[in-house]
Protein backbone atom coordinates (compact mmCIF):
# COMPACT_ATOMS: atom_id res chain seq x y z
CA UNK A 1 0.00 0.00 0.00
CA UNK A 2 1.01 3.48 -0.54
CA UNK A 3 1.93 5.91 2.08
CA UNK A 4 -1.11 8.82 2.95
CA UNK A 5 0.59 12.06 1.41
CA UNK A 6 -0.88 10.94 -1.94
CA UNK A 7 -3.79 12.20 -0.50
CA UNK A 8 -5.32 14.11 -3.28
CA UNK A 9 -3.22 13.39 -6.34
CA UNK A 10 -4.89 13.39 -9.29
CA UNK A 11 -4.82 10.37 -11.63
CA UNK A 12 -5.45 10.24 -15.56
CA UNK A 13 -5.96 6.32 -16.91
CA UNK A 14 -6.13 5.90 -20.38
CA UNK A 15 -7.88 3.15 -21.44
CA UNK A 16 -8.38 2.45 -24.90
CA UNK A 17 -9.85 -0.94 -24.27
CA UNK A 18 -12.42 -1.52 -21.33
CA UNK A 19 -9.86 -2.43 -18.67
CA UNK A 20 -8.35 -1.36 -15.16
CA UNK A 21 -11.51 -1.09 -13.18
CA UNK A 22 -9.60 -1.97 -10.17
CA UNK A 23 -6.92 0.29 -10.51
CA UNK A 24 -9.21 3.25 -10.54
CA UNK A 25 -10.74 1.96 -7.38
CA UNK A 26 -8.13 1.66 -5.19
CA UNK A 27 -6.85 5.15 -6.59
CA UNK A 28 -10.16 6.63 -5.13
CA UNK A 29 -9.92 4.30 -2.31
CA UNK A 30 -6.64 5.48 -2.03
CA UNK A 31 -8.33 9.65 -1.91
CA UNK A 32 -7.34 10.92 -5.09
CA UNK A 33 -9.05 12.51 -7.90
CA UNK A 34 -9.66 10.18 -10.88
CA UNK A 35 -10.22 10.72 -14.37
CA UNK A 36 -10.89 8.64 -17.19
CA UNK A 37 -9.56 9.13 -20.84
CA UNK A 38 -11.12 6.27 -23.29
CA UNK A 39 -12.44 6.06 -27.00
CA UNK A 40 -16.08 7.37 -27.59
CA UNK A 41 -17.19 3.49 -28.63
CA UNK A 42 -15.97 2.74 -24.62
CA UNK A 43 -18.00 5.64 -23.24
CA UNK A 44 -20.56 3.87 -22.18
CA UNK A 45 -19.20 0.38 -20.66
CA UNK A 46 -19.33 -0.43 -17.11
CA UNK A 47 -16.85 1.78 -15.91
CA UNK A 48 -16.62 2.15 -11.99
CA UNK A 49 -18.41 5.49 -12.28
CA UNK A 50 -18.57 5.98 -8.53
CA UNK A 51 -15.06 6.72 -8.55
CA UNK A 52 -14.25 8.76 -11.17
CA UNK A 53 -14.06 12.28 -11.41
CA UNK A 54 -14.79 12.93 -15.10
CA UNK A 55 -15.01 10.15 -17.88
CA UNK A 56 -13.68 11.96 -21.40
CA UNK A 57 -13.78 10.36 -24.37
CA UNK A 58 -11.76 10.93 -28.00
CA UNK A 59 -12.93 9.69 -31.24
CA UNK A 60 -12.22 6.04 -31.81
CA UNK A 61 -9.35 6.79 -34.13
CA UNK A 62 -8.21 9.83 -32.85
CA UNK A 63 -4.28 11.22 -33.46
CA UNK A 64 -1.74 10.82 -31.16
CA UNK A 65 -2.05 14.76 -31.08
CA UNK A 66 -5.41 15.09 -30.75
CA UNK A 67 -4.66 12.61 -27.09
CA UNK A 68 -2.22 14.91 -26.42
CA UNK A 69 -4.39 17.86 -26.69
CA UNK A 70 -7.25 16.31 -25.10
CA UNK A 71 -5.04 15.64 -21.95
CA UNK A 72 -3.56 19.05 -22.10
CA UNK A 73 -6.88 20.87 -22.15
CA UNK A 74 -7.65 18.91 -18.93
CA UNK A 75 -4.28 20.09 -17.21
CA UNK A 76 -5.26 23.55 -17.98
CA UNK A 77 -8.03 23.07 -15.25
CA UNK A 78 -6.52 21.01 -12.93
CA UNK A 79 -3.20 19.83 -12.15
CA UNK A 80 -2.46 16.20 -13.41
CA UNK A 81 0.02 14.59 -10.99
CA UNK A 82 0.21 11.14 -12.42
CA UNK A 83 -1.13 10.01 -15.80
CA UNK A 84 -1.17 5.94 -16.73
CA UNK A 85 -1.50 3.85 -19.55
CA UNK A 86 -3.54 0.69 -18.82
CA UNK A 87 -3.96 -0.59 -22.18
CA UNK A 88 -1.32 -2.00 -24.71
CA UNK A 89 -2.27 0.79 -27.05
CA UNK A 90 -2.40 3.28 -24.73
CA UNK A 91 1.76 3.30 -23.73
CA UNK A 92 3.25 5.64 -26.45
CA UNK A 93 0.83 7.92 -26.01
CA UNK A 94 0.90 8.37 -22.61
CA UNK A 95 4.82 9.08 -23.12
CA UNK A 96 4.26 11.85 -25.55
CA UNK A 97 1.99 13.20 -23.03
CA UNK A 98 4.19 12.93 -19.81
CA UNK A 99 6.93 14.56 -22.81
CA UNK A 100 4.81 17.80 -23.30
CA UNK A 101 3.55 17.88 -19.91
CA UNK A 102 7.18 17.33 -18.37
CA UNK A 103 5.30 14.89 -16.00
CA UNK A 104 7.32 11.94 -14.58
CA UNK A 105 7.20 8.69 -15.64
CA UNK A 106 8.24 6.55 -19.26
CA UNK A 107 9.25 8.60 -22.02
CA UNK A 108 7.22 7.89 -25.28
CA UNK A 109 10.83 6.68 -26.65
CA UNK A 110 10.99 4.54 -23.48
CA UNK A 111 7.69 3.04 -24.18
CA UNK A 112 8.34 1.84 -27.55
CA UNK A 113 10.79 -0.72 -26.48
CA UNK A 114 8.04 -2.57 -24.88
CA UNK A 115 5.31 -1.91 -28.04
CA UNK A 116 7.65 -2.41 -31.11
CA UNK A 117 8.79 -6.58 -30.79
CA UNK A 118 11.60 -5.64 -33.15
CA UNK A 119 13.09 -3.02 -30.99
CA UNK A 120 12.56 -5.13 -27.50
CA UNK A 121 14.18 -8.10 -29.16
CA UNK A 122 16.81 -6.17 -30.69
CA UNK A 123 17.50 -4.73 -26.61
CA UNK A 124 17.24 -8.69 -25.34
CA UNK A 125 20.04 -9.50 -27.81
CA UNK A 126 22.42 -7.03 -27.73
CA UNK A 127 22.17 -7.57 -23.50
CA UNK A 128 23.03 -11.73 -24.54
CA UNK A 129 19.69 -12.85 -23.64
CA UNK A 130 18.37 -15.68 -26.15
CA UNK A 131 15.83 -14.65 -28.46
CA UNK A 132 14.98 -16.52 -31.90
CA UNK A 133 16.87 -15.52 -34.68
CA UNK A 134 14.77 -12.71 -36.66
CA UNK A 135 15.44 -10.19 -39.22
CA UNK A 136 13.53 -6.66 -39.94
CA UNK A 137 11.27 -7.14 -43.05
CA UNK A 138 13.28 -4.60 -44.53
CA UNK A 139 16.28 -4.85 -46.60
CA UNK A 140 16.15 -7.72 -49.37
CA UNK A 141 19.33 -8.87 -48.96
CA UNK A 142 19.47 -9.17 -45.32
CA UNK A 143 15.83 -11.47 -45.51
CA UNK A 144 17.15 -13.36 -48.51
CA UNK A 145 20.18 -13.85 -46.08
CA UNK A 146 17.85 -14.92 -43.37
CA UNK A 147 16.10 -17.63 -45.02
CA UNK A 148 19.16 -19.15 -46.37
CA UNK A 149 20.71 -19.16 -43.11
CA UNK A 150 17.48 -20.14 -41.16
CA UNK A 151 15.66 -23.24 -41.82
CA UNK A 152 11.86 -22.72 -42.07
CA UNK A 153 9.31 -22.34 -40.34
CA UNK A 154 9.04 -18.87 -39.85
CA UNK A 155 6.84 -16.46 -38.75
CA UNK A 156 5.93 -13.23 -39.66
CA UNK A 157 4.65 -10.87 -37.17
CA UNK A 158 3.55 -7.22 -36.62
CA UNK A 159 6.23 -5.35 -34.57
CA UNK A 160 3.30 -3.46 -32.59
CA UNK A 161 -0.09 -5.28 -32.36
CA UNK A 162 -1.28 -7.73 -29.27
CA UNK A 163 -1.84 -11.32 -28.99
CA UNK A 164 -1.49 -13.66 -31.94
CA UNK A 165 -3.00 -11.07 -34.39
CA UNK A 166 -1.32 -10.17 -37.67
CA UNK A 167 0.94 -13.55 -37.27
CA UNK A 168 1.23 -15.77 -39.93
CA UNK A 169 3.67 -18.74 -40.41
CA UNK A 170 5.60 -19.31 -43.28
CA UNK A 171 6.87 -22.41 -44.76
CA UNK A 172 9.53 -21.51 -47.48
CA UNK A 173 10.80 -18.28 -48.67
CA UNK A 174 8.00 -17.68 -52.05
CA UNK A 175 5.50 -16.86 -49.29
CA UNK A 176 7.49 -14.86 -47.71
CA UNK A 177 7.79 -12.25 -51.02
CA UNK A 178 4.09 -13.35 -51.67
CA UNK A 179 3.12 -11.67 -47.71
CA UNK A 180 5.35 -8.65 -48.73
CA UNK A 181 4.06 -7.73 -51.47
CA UNK A 182 0.40 -8.18 -49.96
CA UNK A 183 1.30 -6.46 -46.73
CA UNK A 184 2.84 -3.42 -49.22
CA UNK A 185 -0.61 -3.02 -51.64
CA UNK A 186 -2.19 -1.72 -48.32
CA UNK A 187 -3.28 1.87 -48.06
CA UNK A 188 -2.36 2.74 -44.57
CA UNK A 189 1.50 2.67 -44.51
CA UNK A 190 1.60 1.25 -40.48
CA UNK A 191 0.49 -1.98 -42.29
CA UNK A 192 3.16 -2.40 -44.79
CA UNK A 193 6.11 -4.46 -44.88
CA UNK A 194 8.55 -2.81 -42.79
CA UNK A 195 6.12 -2.35 -39.92
CA UNK A 196 6.70 -6.81 -39.21
CA UNK A 197 9.52 -8.74 -38.47
CA UNK A 198 10.55 -12.52 -39.92
CA UNK A 199 11.48 -14.78 -36.98
CA UNK A 200 12.84 -18.45 -36.46
CA UNK A 201 9.44 -20.29 -35.76
CA UNK A 202 10.14 -22.48 -32.34
CA UNK A 203 7.92 -25.24 -31.55
CA UNK A 204 7.72 -25.79 -27.51
CA UNK A 205 5.56 -24.31 -24.12
CA UNK A 206 4.70 -21.24 -23.45
CA UNK A 207 4.78 -19.52 -20.37
CA UNK A 208 4.02 -15.86 -19.29
CA UNK A 209 5.49 -13.85 -15.91
CA UNK A 210 3.36 -11.31 -14.70
CA UNK A 211 5.44 -8.75 -12.25
CA UNK A 212 5.28 -5.14 -10.42
CA UNK A 213 8.33 -3.13 -10.57
CA UNK A 214 9.67 -0.70 -8.13
CA UNK A 215 12.42 1.25 -9.15
CA UNK A 216 13.68 -0.69 -11.26
CA UNK A 217 13.43 -4.30 -8.97
CA UNK A 218 10.83 -6.99 -9.51
CA UNK A 219 8.76 -6.64 -6.31
CA UNK A 220 6.14 -9.63 -7.22
CA UNK A 221 6.23 -12.11 -9.92
CA UNK A 222 4.14 -15.14 -10.79
CA UNK A 223 5.22 -17.35 -13.43
CA UNK A 224 2.45 -19.37 -15.13
CA UNK A 225 1.87 -21.92 -18.00
CA UNK A 226 -0.32 -21.97 -20.95
CA UNK A 227 -2.10 -25.20 -21.81
CA UNK A 228 -1.38 -24.47 -25.38
CA UNK A 229 0.35 -21.55 -27.48
CA UNK A 230 -1.82 -18.69 -27.64
CA UNK A 231 -1.27 -17.97 -31.25
CA UNK A 232 -2.65 -22.15 -31.71
CA UNK A 233 -6.00 -21.08 -29.42
CA UNK A 234 -6.10 -17.62 -31.43
CA UNK A 235 -5.77 -19.22 -34.52
CA UNK A 236 -7.42 -22.73 -34.55
CA UNK A 237 -9.81 -21.59 -31.60
CA UNK A 238 -10.39 -24.11 -28.75
CA UNK A 239 -10.08 -23.38 -24.79
CA UNK A 240 -7.41 -21.35 -23.27
CA UNK A 241 -5.57 -22.69 -20.46
CA UNK A 242 -2.91 -21.20 -18.15
CA UNK A 243 -2.13 -22.23 -14.27
CA UNK A 244 0.71 -21.86 -12.22
CA UNK A 245 4.09 -23.10 -11.98
CA UNK A 246 5.09 -25.48 -9.30
CA UNK A 247 6.59 -23.32 -6.25
CA UNK A 248 10.45 -23.68 -5.98
CA UNK A 249 10.59 -25.78 -9.54
CA UNK A 250 13.51 -25.05 -11.48
CA UNK A 251 11.37 -23.82 -14.22
CA UNK A 252 9.38 -21.25 -11.76
CA UNK A 253 13.17 -20.30 -11.24
CA UNK A 254 15.01 -20.08 -14.71
CA UNK A 255 11.82 -18.20 -15.58
CA UNK A 256 11.59 -15.68 -13.13
CA UNK A 257 14.98 -14.72 -13.10
CA UNK A 258 15.18 -14.08 -17.15
CA UNK A 259 12.08 -12.04 -16.32
CA UNK A 260 14.62 -9.86 -13.84
CA UNK A 261 17.40 -9.35 -16.33
CA UNK A 262 14.62 -8.84 -18.71
CA UNK A 263 13.16 -5.74 -16.50
CA UNK A 264 16.50 -4.31 -15.83
CA UNK A 265 17.94 -4.45 -19.62
CA UNK A 266 14.71 -2.88 -21.39
CA UNK A 267 14.87 -0.12 -18.90
CA UNK A 268 11.50 -0.56 -16.94
CA UNK A 269 11.61 1.31 -13.64
CA UNK A 270 7.74 1.13 -12.09
CA UNK A 271 4.43 -0.57 -12.82
CA UNK A 272 2.95 -3.43 -14.57
CA UNK A 273 4.86 -6.45 -17.21
CA UNK A 274 3.45 -8.95 -18.63
CA UNK A 275 6.12 -11.34 -20.41
CA UNK A 276 6.42 -13.91 -22.38
CA UNK A 277 9.03 -17.12 -22.77
CA UNK A 278 8.76 -20.24 -24.86
CA UNK A 279 10.62 -23.52 -23.83
CA UNK A 280 11.86 -24.97 -27.14
CA UNK A 281 11.06 -28.42 -27.34
CA UNK A 282 14.37 -29.12 -28.86
CA UNK A 283 16.91 -27.59 -26.98
CA UNK A 284 14.87 -27.13 -23.36
CA UNK A 285 16.26 -23.64 -23.44
CA UNK A 286 13.97 -20.58 -22.50
CA UNK A 287 14.16 -18.19 -25.28
CA UNK A 288 12.04 -14.19 -24.87
CA UNK A 289 9.17 -13.94 -26.72
CA UNK A 290 7.72 -10.52 -25.52
CA UNK A 291 6.90 -7.59 -22.85
CA UNK A 292 4.25 -5.33 -22.59
CA UNK A 293 4.40 -2.62 -19.79
CA UNK A 294 0.72 -3.52 -18.55
CA UNK A 295 -1.09 -5.81 -16.63
CA UNK A 296 -1.63 -9.50 -18.79
CA UNK A 297 -5.13 -10.09 -20.47
CA UNK A 298 -7.53 -12.73 -20.49
CA UNK A 299 -8.23 -12.54 -16.79
CA UNK A 300 -3.91 -13.83 -15.64
CA UNK A 301 -4.75 -10.82 -13.03
CA UNK A 302 -7.32 -12.25 -11.57
CA UNK A 303 -5.21 -15.85 -11.96
CA UNK A 304 -2.51 -14.17 -10.06
CA UNK A 305 -4.88 -12.67 -7.09
CA UNK A 306 -6.26 -16.60 -6.79
CA UNK A 307 -2.79 -17.77 -6.33
CA UNK A 308 -0.70 -15.03 -4.39
CA UNK A 309 -3.79 -13.10 -2.88
CA UNK A 310 -2.04 -10.29 -4.22
CA UNK A 311 -4.76 -7.99 -7.41
CA UNK A 312 -1.82 -6.33 -9.60
CA UNK A 313 -4.33 -3.76 -10.39
CA UNK A 314 -4.44 -2.27 -7.14
CA UNK A 315 -0.54 -2.88 -6.10
CA UNK A 316 -0.10 -1.05 -9.86
CA UNK A 317 -2.32 1.63 -8.52
CA UNK A 318 -0.52 1.93 -5.12
CA UNK A 319 2.88 1.68 -6.84
CA UNK A 320 1.91 4.64 -9.17
CA UNK A 321 0.53 6.68 -6.40
CA UNK A 322 3.82 6.20 -4.60
CA UNK A 323 5.50 7.40 -7.50
CA UNK A 324 9.60 7.58 -6.82
CA UNK A 325 9.68 9.36 -4.07
CA UNK A 326 7.10 7.57 -1.89
CA UNK A 327 7.02 4.38 0.31
CA UNK A 328 4.97 1.50 -0.89
CA UNK A 329 4.96 -1.83 0.82
CA UNK A 330 3.71 -4.90 -0.78
CA UNK A 331 0.41 -7.08 0.98
CA UNK A 332 1.44 -9.83 2.39
CA UNK A 333 1.09 -13.05 -0.44
CA UNK A 334 0.29 -16.95 0.06
CA UNK A 335 1.89 -19.95 -2.12
CA UNK A 336 -1.06 -21.33 -3.62
CA UNK A 337 -1.97 -22.34 -7.13
CA UNK A 338 -4.09 -21.00 -9.61
CA UNK A 339 -5.50 -21.35 -13.11
CA UNK A 340 -8.26 -20.07 -15.84
CA UNK A 341 -10.31 -22.21 -18.84
CA UNK A 342 -11.58 -19.83 -20.78
CA UNK A 343 -12.97 -19.66 -24.37
CA UNK A 344 -15.85 -17.81 -26.99
CA UNK A 345 -19.15 -19.12 -26.52
CA UNK A 346 -22.04 -20.23 -28.53
CA UNK A 347 -24.18 -18.78 -25.85
CA UNK A 348 -24.44 -14.56 -25.52
CA UNK A 349 -24.32 -15.30 -21.55
CA UNK A 350 -23.18 -18.82 -20.75
CA UNK A 351 -24.36 -20.53 -18.18
CA UNK A 352 -21.95 -22.21 -15.80
CA UNK A 353 -24.08 -23.03 -12.83
CA UNK A 354 -23.48 -27.07 -13.40
CA UNK A 355 -19.53 -26.14 -12.80
CA UNK A 356 -20.00 -26.19 -9.13
CA UNK A 357 -16.12 -27.11 -7.63
CA UNK A 358 -15.87 -25.41 -4.70
CA UNK A 359 -11.98 -24.48 -6.10
CA UNK A 360 -13.86 -22.26 -8.43
CA UNK A 361 -13.10 -18.74 -7.05
CA UNK A 362 -14.09 -16.42 -10.46
CA UNK A 363 -16.21 -16.83 -13.15
CA UNK A 364 -16.24 -14.86 -16.08
CA UNK A 365 -19.07 -12.82 -17.33
CA UNK A 366 -18.69 -11.23 -20.73
CA UNK A 367 -20.73 -11.44 -23.99
CA UNK A 368 -19.79 -14.73 -25.99
CA UNK A 369 -17.14 -15.41 -23.77
CA UNK A 370 -17.15 -18.59 -20.85
CA UNK A 371 -14.46 -18.87 -18.37
CA UNK A 372 -13.82 -19.95 -14.74
CA UNK A 373 -10.67 -18.92 -12.40
CA UNK A 374 -9.78 -21.90 -10.13
CA UNK A 375 -7.76 -21.60 -7.35
CA UNK A 376 -6.54 -24.64 -4.53
CA UNK A 377 -3.31 -25.29 -2.54
CA UNK A 378 -2.42 -28.51 -4.65
CA UNK A 379 -1.13 -27.68 -8.52
CA UNK A 380 -2.53 -30.98 -9.44
CA UNK A 381 -5.75 -29.92 -8.93
CA UNK A 382 -5.60 -27.24 -10.46
CA UNK A 383 -4.47 -28.91 -13.16
CA UNK A 384 -7.28 -31.57 -13.14
CA UNK A 385 -10.16 -29.13 -12.86
CA UNK A 386 -8.47 -26.97 -16.24
CA UNK A 387 -8.40 -30.66 -18.62
CA UNK A 388 -11.71 -31.45 -17.12
CA UNK A 389 -13.08 -27.77 -17.74
CA UNK A 390 -11.71 -27.89 -21.37
CA UNK A 391 -13.46 -30.89 -22.39
CA UNK A 392 -16.67 -29.59 -20.78
CA UNK A 393 -16.26 -26.33 -22.26
CA UNK A 394 -15.80 -28.21 -26.05
CA UNK A 395 -18.97 -29.73 -25.47
CA UNK A 396 -21.10 -27.59 -23.98
CA UNK A 397 -20.15 -23.63 -25.37
CA UNK A 398 -16.84 -23.29 -27.44
CA UNK A 399 -17.42 -20.86 -30.72
CA UNK A 400 -14.63 -20.14 -33.05
CA UNK A 401 -14.32 -17.03 -34.84
CA UNK A 402 -11.74 -15.73 -37.16
CA UNK A 403 -8.66 -14.10 -35.77
CA UNK A 404 -8.28 -10.18 -36.97
CA UNK A 405 -4.99 -9.51 -38.73
CA UNK A 406 -4.66 -6.15 -36.42
CA UNK A 407 -7.00 -5.02 -33.62
CA UNK A 408 -9.97 -3.37 -34.68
Amino acid sequence: MADTQALGLSVVCLASYFKGGDFMRECKRQGCRVLLVTKEKYLYEDWPRECLDDIISVPDEASPELCVHTVTQIARHRKIDRLVALEEFDVVNAGLMREHLRLDGMTSAEARIFRDKLAMRGVAQAAGLPVPDFVHVLNYDALRYFMESIQPPWVMKPRSDVSAMGIKKMEHSEQVWRAIDELDRREPLRERSSFFLLERFVPGDVFHVDSLIENGKVIFAGANGYGRPPMDVAQGGGVFLSHTLEHDSEEQKELLDFNQRLVTELGLERGAAHAEFIKGREDGRFYFLEIAARVGGAYIAEVLEASSGVNIWREWANLEIAGADGVYELPPTRREYGGIALSLARQEYPDTSTYADAEIVYRVKKRHHVGLVVRSPELARVKELLDNYARRFAEDFVAVAPLPDKAE
